[in-house]
């Protein structure tokens, strides 16, 4: 026996002991996961780890902050003292504001978005188009020089040559547009019909209330839809790219880097029975194993994840205990896997031609079961999630919420106001002290009323006292007042969002018109940097992707072309107002000057209408024609012209030509020669 082992004590040896049997008990009930599930379950662990130590309770006092509680803790302390329990809801409705500000500016009322798309300045001419110019330039002058013509002067040559590039790009720049128009109104009807401004509604509550807010999509999904069908209505299955918002609490990520698109990420999800059958014969998933699942599901068993989201039950108030709900817990993780993991869960070889190379993947985990494993369908390994702050910190994943700003200030105001109304109570009226051993036995000193007769006994040491005493307690409403203001206007500067934005407190500058549009102009230069954070890390790549997907996956020829995204995002709406300003003085210009509409011809002032027009939230279709409507109006008039002109021509014709037969006689002889001419003396 080693010495070591000589010298630990009996009562130390069964502590041992005793943690081994607690051990080996944990182990019996933790149910053994290897491999692919044990990857899921490590990463589970450290983020949710991650996400206890850092985010957790700053989610949970910002979702407070804004329902205008107070923390367990804070209100037990508050009710031990005593007193006014009041709720100032200053980050409440700094949030509410910030909320409404975004959402107009982000999806307005009426036909403006958030985004646009172009083409690109110079589209690219296609090698097949450079080729048949170039052999059309080579039949022209083998046609010039058969004719027996002198040779072309090189640079006369190179001239041309240009000249007839420069004629395929404008058509292909041409083409492009009308492409690009087309694109946008895919774009637009598969944002409208995946749900796109709803998750968007919701991101920007989000973006105002907690540290950071994230937006999923595009996820293409199986749907019913009704679809007319031999003639009648029919529920038939539909695929289609949809988006929505992530909850923040249910979001979590690795505690390295700062991009979430290069580091593993998870998303907690809660499922109900029909999710799990939804999942039933959709590819990817496993379906023996969802019909495991299903076969015991409500039979308990199925609080696996060790009550995670604590937390987050105390401040929804919903229960998410698995083993008590119709809700089951799925893991959606989104991570770099090694190759020989994924080949021992059972990828092909063909999708796994390397066991020492890592794969992007998207794995999915119930109850330490892996019931989805597929590589990243994205071709350079993107997540579909985007992520923003309406204040970012550098270098972190997280940012600052209006909760997180305001919340100092909230607090010093709900202590100025608990104050103040302690105080103001207090300070209500007098005060009373009583020397009770002057009273007679049963006076009851709480019984205050006018006129009422005190009856006093005679001090036993000759103290000349009166026995009762009023006195007034001193008010600090003033003062509290102040403090209150103090931390008001703080919580305006920090968050970039003035009271004068609800209508309260308008300083002198505003109260006319010019002075408070000058405020509120002022105060949207911080907006527009929250704004900025959404385009640049929000709509901009979001729609980039949308857009990309359509390109590899669309059938339709007249989508592919030369174009560019260009996802002006929320930063074009605050420019919008001038730039129709812009649109109606060019419109008025050309409108006004007949050299201008000779330029522009009526093509380009339809175009400009059209417009104009889109932003009534109208028709425009019925206002103003399209460019192919105009182009094929115009050839109808330029053949009734032609026609006309053809039987202007032909009524000439045929007049010169009475006219010169007239001339000659030999039209009138002709004609008399045609009729019997009466007989000579009558006969």
């Amino acid at each position: 026996m080693a010495l070591g082992s000589q010298l630990i004590p009996v009562a130390r040896a069964s502590d041992l002991e005793a943690a081994a049997q607690r051990e080996s008990a944990q182990t019996q009930m933790t149910p053994m996961v290897q491999g692919l599930a044990a990857h899921v379950r490590r990463r589970w662990e450290v983020m949710r780890d991650h996400k206890r130590d850092t985010i957790e309770d700053r989610l949970s006092k910002c979702v407070r902050a804004r329902n205008m509680e107070y923390d367990p803790e804070k209100m037990a302390e508050i009710r031990e003292q005593g007193g006014s329990e009041i709720f100032m809801g200053i980050v409440s409705t700094k949030c509410r504001t910030a909320t409404a500000w975004l959402r107009d500016t982000l999806l307005g009322t009426g036909a403006d978005k958030p985004w646009s798309i172009s083409a690109t300045p110079i589209p690219q001419v296609p090698a097949d188009v450079e080729a048949n110019l170039q052999r059309i330039m080579q039949m022209n002058l083998q046609q010039y020089y058969a004719a027996g013509n002198e040779p072309i002067d090189p640079m006369e040559l190179k001239s041309l040559a240009g000249g007839m590039k420069d004629t395929a790009t404008r058509a292909m720049k041409f083409e492009a547009e009308k492409r690009v128009e087309r694109m946008e109104l895919k774009m637009e009807d598969q944002l409208a019909e995946g749900g796109w401004v709803k998750a968007l509604y919701e991101f920007t509550n989000d973006l105002a209330t907690f540290p950071f807010a994230v937006l999923k999509g595009p996820i293409p999904r199986k749907r019913k839809a009704m679809k007319f069908m031999d003639g009648g209505l029919a529920a038939v299955d539909v695929l289609r790219d949809e988006w929505e918002r992530v909850d923040p609490y249910k979001f979590y990520y690795a505690p390295w880097g700062d991009d979430i698109q290069n580091m593993p990420i998870m998303e907690l999800h809660h499922l109900t029975r029909e999710d799990l059958e939804a999942m039933l014969g959709v590819e990817g998933y496993d379906e023996a194993a969802i019909r495991t699942l299903l076969a015991d599901f409500g039979a308990g068993g199925f609080e696996w994840l060790e009550h995670y989201d604590s937390e987050m039950e105390s401040v929804t108030d919903k229960d998410f205990d698995d083993a008590s709900s119709d809700l089951i817990a799925a893991l959606q993780l989104w991570d770099s896997i090694p190759g020989k993991v994924l080949l021992e869960w059972g990828m092909s070889e063909d999708e796994v031609d390397d066991p020492h190379k890592s794969y992007p993947c998207e794995v999915w985990m119930i109850n330490n079961t892996i019931v989805k494993a597929v590589l990243n369908y994205d071709p350079i390994g993107r997540k579909p999630y985007y992520l923003t702050s309406f204040e970012k910190v550098p270098g972190r994943i997280d940012g600052n919420g209006v909760a997180d700003l305001c919340i100092d200030a909230q607090n010093m105001c709900n202590a100025a106001a608990r104050a103040l109304a302690n105080n103001m109570g207090i300070s209500s009226g007098p005060q009373v002290g009583v020397n009770v051993s002057r009273l007679p036995a049963g006076e009851d000193i709480t019984q205050m009323y006018p006129w009422k007769i005190w009856q006093f006994k005679s001090s036993e040491y000759g103290d000349a006292s009166a026995p009762m005493q009023f006195f007034q307690p001193n008010s600090n409403a003033g003062e509290l007042m102040a403090v209150f203001e103090k931390f008001m206007e703080l919580a305006d500067e920090v968050s970039g969002i003035p009271r004068y934005m609800t209508g309260q407190h308008v300083p002198g500058a505003g109260r006319t018109s010019s002075g408070l549009s000058m405020l509120i102009s002022n105060a949207g230069k911080s907006i527009k940097q929250v704004i900025g954070n959404v385009d640049h890390d929000v709509i901009t790549p979001m729609l980039e992707r949308q857009y990309q997907r359509n390109l590899r996956y669309s059938e339709d020829p007249d989508l592919i072309g030369d174009v560019q995204i260009m996802a002006r995002g929320a930063m074009s709406l605050v420019v919008k107002e001038a730039e129709a300003v812009r649109k109606n003085e060019f419109l008025r210009l050309v409108l006004e000057s007949p050299v201008a509409q000779e330029i522009v011809g009526h093509t380009g002032t339809a175009e400009l209408m059209r417009d104009l027009a889109g932003n009534l939230n109208t028709n425009v279709d019925r206002l103003v024609p399209s460019r192919e409507d105009i182009e094929k109006k115009q050839q109808q008039q330029q053949m009734m012209q032609q026609q006309m002109m053809q039987q202007q021509m032909m009524m000439q014709q045929q007049a010169q030509e009475a006219a010169n037969l007239q001339e000659d006689g030999s039209e009138q002889g002709g004609r008399e020669g045609n009729f019997i001419s009466p007989r000579p003396n009558g006969r």
